[in-house]
């Protein structure tokens, strides 16, 4: 299989969707997308029903990376948070999403509790530590295929010169990708794309402060990769609400107008043909 890292080429662009639940994951590995991304929104969302604000642990999350690695055929990026600590935790977290099945870790350096991009009152560790974690977890991983993405949320707050004096530091720490999040105009996007020679990511989220662009135009800004992570939860909200909407309203499925998979087709994707096929194959063993 090809590395993520050989998929990261000039003048191409990853998109890689976000991948929150078992739904999600089995759907968008029939794709064939070049990499999914484990938002941590959805995921949290999914998983706990709780908002993406430092609530859920690195248990909760490496069992999700787990789980949704090994679904997938796909390469796998994985929201990592802060690390869940300090430079020890980070240590753990990365060598636990490696072994885990993750072809990427996304690390931040938001202080704890983190708090979702594009919301407000996010705020960052100083950016020495924040180094310090991208450079412990450069040094934790196994394979240099697993591969590092160093995020900084100091636009918002402390505006783009901060993310840029960040993001040439993550680089001489040893990320191999980096992120910096919320860039609100074209104009900024081009400072970084300009600023920096290693693969930079976007993140593309409807509603969210960075300006959402065609393929064509992220890559003549200087991207290789665009996650969008609230792409898949959206629509899902958007269709629960509407039919669970008319059957309160009706008492009843017939009047849904929201499209609906056919259950069989649906039931494939869900892996159950290789039941099917595993109990024909083994029909009448268990006696009786």
């Amino acid at each position: 299989m090809t590395s993520l890292r050989d998929k990261l080429r000039p003048g191409k662009l990853l998109a890689a969707p976000g991948v929150f639940d078992g739904i999600s994951v089995r759907l968008a590995d029939r794709m064939g997308f070049d990499c999914l991304y484990m938002t941590g929104y959805g995921t949290v969302a999914s998983h706990l029903g709780l908002p993406d604000a430092g609530l859920a642990s690195y248990r909760d999350m490496v069992d999700r990376v787990r789980i949704f690695a090994g679904l997938a055929t796909t390469p796998l990026v994985a929201d990592g948070d802060t690390g869940y600590g300090g430079l020890l935790n980070v240590e753990h977290t990365v060598r636990g999403y490696e072994a885990a099945g993750a072809a990427a870790i996304q690390l931040e350096d938001q202080e704890f509790p983190k708090k979702c991009g594009h919301t407000p009152g996010r705020k960052v560790i100083p950016i020495e530590q924040a180094a310090a974690k991208i450079r412990v977890a450069a040094e934790a991983r196994d394979s240099r295929d697993f591969l590092i993405i160093a995020r900084t949320d100091a636009r918002t707050g402390l505006g783009l010169d901060e993310a840029l004096r960040r993001g040439e530091a993550f680089a001489k720490a040893g990320a191999d990708i980096l992120f910096v999040e919320s860039p609100e105009t074209v104009e900024e996007m081009e400072r970084i794309g300009k600023a920096f020679d290693l693969p930079l990511l976007v993140n593309v989220v409807e509603g969210g402060k960075t300006p959402v662009l065609s393929a064509a135009e992220y890559v003549a800004l200087g991207y290789q990769m665009a996650i969008y992570p609230a792409l898949g939860f959206l629509a899902v909200g958007a269709a629960l609400e509407s039919v669970y909407g008319t059957l309160k309203t009706t008492g009843a499925s017939t009047e849904v107008t929201a499209p609906l998979s056919d259950f069989m087709g649906f039931s494939r994707a869900m892996g159950f043909e290789k039941v099917w096929e595993f109990e024909k194959a083994h029909a009448g063993m268990e006696g009786g």
